[in-house]
């Protein structure tokens, strides 16, 4: 992985976005929205619905239609250079077609890897004998990030367009206006975003996206509804880190139900001799799962937790699943190690922790 990239300050920030865990708090940001518009919205907002992305927010700058600059997020403000890498990308065009572009103009995007790729990328490792990734996400951020754009190139990352910063003029009246021209640019625009005629019928487009989020071949965490207007969006303004005019409704965190075949000690970087959980393989937003954070010896305890249990997992936001309750208890005890599994040093317990 490539060290000391170039950094690049973002000419408008990129912003997070507020989120509402519940159709009461999303229903309560409609009301608010009404209210701060006043007599303009007496008829109900229409709302854009896009898919929230578990990938990496990326910067790509035109300049009178062809790409000459892009960077990672970063903390917002500032990003990273990696105008090389991204260049490797198919779904980002190098030139903007459709005869139409404007001097100056920033797209935002995700870039993801697809599950699919992603199985096949850690197949790859294993046979080369090299550590397999964690999840999509971190196997692309560490492609978008290397020094042999060769690498990046055999990666088959993809990006969807969503959003635009600084630019010297805006090619349409709503946001989902701004999608169609980004599509006919040449960009990858999700088909499953949607204008909705108003909240209700915004809520009930999450619903059938998030019945429909497991049979996708990417990762997702949510939906994010965008006031469609953009001269709605601009009264609207910002406050400190996020937009007033959008909100990400968050897909609650998944669960499955699995049983625990062998209970491993993992050192980590602190010394901490952590337990983790073998399961038996479950299928958990997309992703097929067999080990489960136990977080620590205190909790293994606490729940009675033993080789044989039925359990209850839980996968928050895409990252490494976790031990959420034990359905049904197993036979036996499991002890805390008497010994560090990597050196054989002596360990002593300190509260929940084995160190």
């Amino acid at each position: 992985v490539a060290r000391g990239f170039r950094e690049i300050r973002h000419r408008e920030a990129m912003l997070s976005l507020a989120n509402a865990l519940s159709a009461d708090e999303v229903l309560a940001f409609d009301k608010r929205l009404a209210d701060l518009l006043g007599n303009s919205a007496e008829q109900s907002l229409l709302y854009n619905c896009e898919l929230k992305y578990d990938g990496l927010a990326v910067s790509l700058q035109y300049e009178s239609g062809v790409f000459v600059r892009g960077a990672t997020r970063g903390d917002g403000r500032v990003g990273e250079d990696i105008t090389a890498n991204l260049k490797t990308i198919g779904a980002i065009p190098l030139t903007l077609r459709d005869g139409f572009s404007p001097p100056l103009l920033e797209v935002r995007g995700e870039v993801l890897m697809y599950r699919s790729d992603f199985e096949k990328l850690n197949q790859t490792q294993e046979e080369a004998g090299e550590k397999a990734f964690v999840n999509p996400r971190n196997a692309a951020a560490g492609s978008l990030r290397q020094l042999d754009v060769s690498i990046t190139a055999s990666r088959n990352l993809r990006l969807f367009a969503y959003a635009w910063g600084d630019a010297s003029l805006t090619p349409g009246e709503t946001q989902s206006d701004v999608l169609a021209q980004f599509e006919a640019w040449g960009f990858s625009v999700n088909p499953l975003s949607k204008v909705c005629a108003n909240m209700d019928e915004a809520i009930d487009a999450y619903r059938k996206i998030e019945e429909l989020r497991a049979g996708l071949d990417y990762d997702i965490d949510g939906v994010v509804f965008k006031v469609n207007r953009l001269d709605w969006q601009s009264r609207l303004g910002f406050v400190s880190r996020s937009p007033r005019w959008a909100i990400a409704h968050k897909f609650p965190a998944e669960q499955a139900t699995t049983q625990v075949n062998d209970i491993e000690i993992q050192v980590g970087r602190t010394g901490a001799l952590t337990p983790v959980g073998i399961v038996e393989p479950v299928n958990l937003s997309g992703a097929t799962v067999t080990r489960i954070s136990l977080h620590n010896w205190g909790l293994v305890q606490q729940k009675n937790l033993t080789v044989g249990a039925t359990v209850s997992a839980m996968r928050r936001g895409g990252v490494i699943p976790h031990l959420e309750a034990v359905v049904v208890p197993g036979e036996g005890e499991v002890k805390p190690p008497e010994a560090c599994p990597s050196c054989g040093g002596g360990v002593e317990i300190q509260g929940d922790f084995v160190i």
